[in-house]
């Protein structure tokens, strides 16, 4: 997403060569600043249960499909800790291990997305307003099950192709 105006006083940008950059930067004459772009992080997680048997995939907003529980990251607010507060607040489960698994920027909503691994603590979820159903499908069956071509797809193959999947994980 380019950036045209200062996001501080309004005034229209212009590219200008930046020394240590290696390209040009936008730079606002009237605050005699370099802007650097801007834009909105969430995080999507692969949750597993206690055992790390089971993958909770979720429906939202009426839609049919599939996806990965995800929310946005609040100002002054680190990933891993909006990854917990995600899953506590939409399905009342607590986060008990994350791993970064990867990201992607999202060009429609400008979003930076950081998908993480989280092992929750035993449980059933007990979904608020935003979520329309829930599942723990087995690995293969969430591979199977998950909204095709989608983000969330990517990491969740990402996460049972790439990184070892169900076995490996880290304390937080």
């Amino acid at each position: 997403m380019d950036m045209n105006y200062c996001m501080h006083c309004g005034s229209r940008l212009r590219m200008k060569p930046h020394e240590t950059e290696g390209h040009p930067v936008p730079w606002c004459d009237t605050c005699g600043e370099y802007r650097f772009p801007v834009f909105n992080a969430a995080v999507s997680m692969v949750v597993m249960d206690a055992e790390r048997a089971h993958i909770l995939l979720i429906r939202q907003y009426g839609r049919p499909f599939y996806i990965l529980p995800a929310g946005y990251i609040n100002k002054g607010e680190d990933a891993e800790h909006a990854a917990a507060r995600e899953l506590r607040e939409e399905l009342r489960l607590e986060a008990r291990q994350l791993q970064f698994n990867r990201s992607r920027y999202f060009p429609p909503s400008n979003t930076l997305l950081l998908n993480f691994a989280v092992t929750v603590a035993p449980g059933a979820p007990t979904p608020n307003w935003e979520v329309d159903g829930w599942r723990w499908f087995t690995p293969e069956e969430a591979r199977r099950n998950i909204k095709p071509d989608s983000y969330a797809q990517a990491f969740l193959l990402h996460w049972l192709d790439e990184k070892g999947g169900m076995e490996e994980t880290h304390e937080e």
